[in-house]
């Protein structure tokens, strides 16, 4: 399969040449010898919902109207009914200024908050746990033919995750199509700009694949449930929480996808196992020397 075939799904691909997005940086190695390597750069964004500066976030820069449209959502900060009127960035100023049809009941609310690029750290609001109650997603079926086939595109697909290390990426998928690409330093960021995208678009999730490369945390659960998406699937492992709340919810969800090995803890009566294992390749040395970044 050649990087065109790869590329040939994606309506939003990676560009790891974009300007601005990574830096040459120069050292030294084990060695003592001189050595200059591709790294990550973040800048902060802060998002505001009509006038009020909701938070700070550490970003990469890129799509910065899908993240804040994504974070505000995925907030449970804009509702079925609330109209956004329009998405404005000011890049000198990093700045992103969503505005509604209306006053949210947010504005009063909230205090500000920062929101680093740590990867334990994504700002939690009470009201994401509240958007659960009574919350039931698609029960759509996973076919692990589906899952290799996604596993092996996603990881030849040129992407700042292989040229610098030291990001996430998500990607949300159809069946066996990767559709949209988008990649942070921080993991929530990521999946933000997906859900962004999605409500920009007016994309449904109800037949939609989430891959992402960082770990199955509580929130990645939330967040890919508030979404809608019936399915999570990640390169990394679980947390107790985090699998706890996708059996709650109905959510499909898949860790540790190397190769030809996954686990599954939520969702195994949904998965349709329609592919031989013995028939996948393992991972190329590559992908798991930059995985382990």
């Amino acid at each position: 399969m050649t990087t065109a075939d790869v590329l040939a799904d994606y309506i939003i691909a990676p560009d790891p040449d974009r300007a601005g997005l990574t830096r040459r940086i120069e050292g030294v190695d084990h060695t003592g010898a001189r050595s200059a390597i591709s790294v990550v750069e973040e800048r902060p964004l802060t998002i505001f919902l009509n006038g009020q500066e909701i938070v700070t976030a550490m970003t990469i820069g890129d799509y910065p109207e899908y993240l804040a449209l994504g974070f505000l959502k995925n907030q449970g900060m804009l509702r079925p009914g609330e109209t956004v009127k329009g998405v404005d960035f000011d890049e000198e100023l990093e700045t992103v200024v969503v505005r509604t049809d209306g006053q949210t009941r947010y504005e009063e609310k909230l205090k500000k908050k920062t929101r680093t690029s740590g990867c334990a750290v994504g700002t939690v609001f009470g009201d994401m746990m509240e958007g659960l109650e009574g919350l039931t997603l698609p029960q759509a079926e996973a076919r692990t033919s589906w899952l290799y086939a996604l596993a092996n595109k996603i990881n030849r697909t040129p992407s700042l995750y292989l040229e610098a290390g030291a990001i996430h990426g998500t990607v949300l998928c159809r069946e066996d199509r990767p559709l949209v690409y988008m990649e942070d330093v921080g993991r929530h960021n990521a999946v933000d700009k997906i859900a962004g995208w999605m409500l920009s678009e007016g994309v449904g999730p109800e037949d939609k694949i989430l891959y992402t490369t960082g770990r199955l945390t509580s929130e990645m659960v939330i967040k890919t449930a508030l979404m809608g998406i019936p399915v999570l699937a990640s390169r990394s492992g679980f947390t107790a929480w985090g699998v706890e709340i996708a059996r709650q919810v109905g959510l499909t969800l898949i860790g540790r996808m190397r190769g030809k090995r996954f686990v599954c803890l939520s969702g195994e009566e949904r998965l349709v196992r329609d592919a031989d294992p013995d028939a996948v390749a393992d991972e190329d040395r590559k992908h798991r020397r930059k995985s382990a970044v």
